[in-house]
C-alpha cells in the first residue's frame, strides 16, 4: 500500500470550509527502527491493522477538544528497517489541543489498531 503524501493532506485540510479554525497542524511518521526498545537488533516488523477500529478511532479523535481534522494511514505486512509504519495528521485550534490530540491518537493507533511483531 502506497503511503500518502502528508503535504497533500495538509493542502486538503487547509481547503476545508472550516479551515479558519486551524491554528496548528502536526504530523507523525512512524518508521521501523533497526533496534528494539531494549536495544536488540531488529531486521523488520510484521504489521497487521484492524481497519474497522482505525475508522472508529479517527471518528472519535475528530470530536476531541479543538480538533478540526484528523488523518491516518497505517502500513501492513512485512516491513523492513526504514519502512513507514504509519502517518498521522492532526489539525486544530491551539497547540495544547493539537499536541494532546496527536499524542492520544498515536497511542490509540499503537494499542488498539495495530498489531506488530519485530523480526530478528
Amino acid at each position: 500500500m502506497d503511503a500518502p503524501d502528508v503535504n497533500d493532506w495538509i493542502s486538503a485540510v487547509k481547503a476545508q470550509p472550516d479551515a479558519g479554525r486551524i491554528g496548528m497542524i502536526l504530523s507523525h511518521q512512524g518508521v521501523v527502527r533497526g533496534t528494539s526498545r531494549s536495544g536488540e537488533p531488529v531486521t523488520g516488523m510484521d504489521l497487521s491493522v484492524d481497519r474497522a477500529r482505525l475508522a472508529e478511532v479517527l471518528a472519535e479523535a475528530a470530536t476531541w477538544p479543538g480538533v478540526v481534522a484528523v488523518r491516518a494511514w497505517v502500513n501492513e505486512g512485512s516491513l523492513a528497517v526504514g519502512d513507514d509504519i504509519m502517518k498521522v495528521l492532526v489539525a486544530g485550534d491551539i497547540r495544547e489541543h493539537v499536541f494532546d490530540a496527536l499524542q492520544r491518537l498515536v497511542a490509540l493507533l499503537k494499542t488498539e489498531v495495530v498489531s506488530e511483531t519485530e523480526t530478528h
